[in-house]
């Protein structure tokens, strides 16, 4: 028997570490709700490292989280930790390139309207509060694509890019004029 919560505090921010708890966690998808049940511990530091394994299973297999999206979703804007909105904002980023650019039939089947205005608003939310830039690059990315679809993002990040660019570091400038010479 498999105690998934041992496992998620044994892991650290290795790739290693990460790549063995995305292993366990595809070779048992039943211990996906649990994982996800982690990850809603927003105020525990748990929940970060439950995100790390998250995200690197994303990474390697993103069909893996999709029949979970109805509890992955609503996460979301309850994630506040600098180490748990990272890997979170890089799944949204997963998602959304997969349904806009890669036209994945499986994401593009599971991955609802619903989903994606959810995912729009917390992409601008992690844009628009103090977080770091990672997460930002992520979300400038998923907003721009989310907003091929929802006619109201582009002219709303643009704003908030040109508003927040003299402030931002040097990746969230480059990013940001990638995305603004797109959507001119």
């Amino acid at each position: 028997m498999i105690n998934l919560e041992e496992e998620i505090r044994n892991t650290n921010h290795s790739r290693e570490k990460r790549n063995h708890f995305a292993n366990l966690i595809l070779q048992n998808p039943e211990l996906l709700p649990q994982l996800l049940e982690t990850c809603n511990k927003v105020d525990d530091e748990i929940s970060c490292k439950a995100s790390w394994g998250l995200e690197f299973l994303s990474k390697n297999n993103l069909e893996a989280i999709l029949p979970y999206l109805d509890s992955l979703i609503p996460i979301l804007p309850r994630v506040h930790q600098d180490p748990a909105v990272r890997p979170i904002a890089k799944i949204c980023e997963y998602l959304t390139l997969a349904y806009y650019k890669d036209k994945n039939a499986a994401v593009r089947k599971h991955l609802t309207a619903t989903h994606r205005e959810k995912i729009t608003e917390a992409c601008f939310d992690w844009l628009i509060s103090d977080q770091k830039v990672a997460p930002k690059a992520y979300s400038i990315t998923s907003l721009y694509l989310l907003g091929t679809e929802f006619d109201w993002v582009h002219p709303e990040l643009k704003i908030t890019l040109e508003r927040n660019y003299h402030d931002g570091s040097a990746a969230y400038k480059a990013r940001s004029r990638m995305i603004l010479k797109k959507i001119e």
